[in-house]
């Protein structure tokens, strides 16, 4: 783990509740991707966000979910937006892509949990990845859904990708429901699948629950989440 000052490029909206950041670290900085970073606030305050790029950029981007003003992450995006320099420290995590497994993958994300998702989506993509993988995304509407184009550009020009949009409100031709229901329904097992998933505390302890009734391999159910649960 390094602690490394960043250069804030710019924090842009993609929607209502959902900023892209771009930082540029002074350092090179090592990660794989599905590792996450803390903006260090205070030394007694520092806050984690995925890493939504791939490794070997010039930059490090960032998707936070601040839907409420004052609150949690709407104080790092004021931080952000107010300061030419932020310090953060990383990486972290254990959840990071297994690029040389050969088993099929299931990537999960619920709402801004996409940004693990696309630091791993943009690598294997750069490495012209043929592994069969499915990408599911939860959020609560199309407009919360905020890089849906680039899910489905994804899968429109790389065969071995399946993406399933799931919605908490009714989408005309979408599913409907929670995108942990959507994988159950489609997998009658799950035993021999890479999995990966993120989003709120909540949902992944939901989802492992589900998953074993799938038969899912716990050595093969990766979350950042599962690290701080029993």
């Amino acid at each position: 783990m390094s602690r490394i000052s960043c250069q804030v490029v710019s924090v842009t909206p993609f929607n209502d509740t959902v900023y892209r950041a771009i930082l540029k670290p002074a350092a090179p900085l090592a990660y794989r991707p599905g590792q996450y970073l803390t903006i260090v606030m205070s030394e007694q305050d520092k806050r984690p966000f995925s890493i939504a790029s791939a490794p070997g950029g010039d930059t490090l981007e960032l998707h936070i979910g601040a839907a409420v003003a004052e609150g949690y992450a709407m104080q790092v995006v004021d931080r952000l937006n107010s300061e030419a320099q932020i310090e953060i420290e990383a990486p972290f995590g254990d959840a990071y892509l297994r690029p040389d497994s050969s088993r099929p993958r299931v990537l999960i994300a619920g709402g801004t949990g996409f940004s693990y998702v696309n630091s791993m989506m943009e690598w294997l993509i750069q490495q012209g990845d043929s592994q069969t993988t499915f990408l599911y995304w939860g959020s609560r509407d199309p407009q919360s859904m905020y890089l849906r184009e680039a899910a489905e550009r994804w899968q429109a020009q790389h065969p071995a990708l399946t993406f399933v949009p799931v919605f908490d409100h009714p989408v005309a031709g979408a599913r409907q429901g929670t995108v942990i229901d959507a994988v159950c329904a489609d997998f009658i097992s799950l035993l021999d699948y890479d999995v990966y998933i993120a989003g709120r505390f909540e949902m992944a302890g939901a989802a492992r629950e589900r998953f074993r009734q799938h038969g899912i391999d716990e050595a093969h159910l990766f979350g950042d989440a599962y690290a701080f649960m029993k």
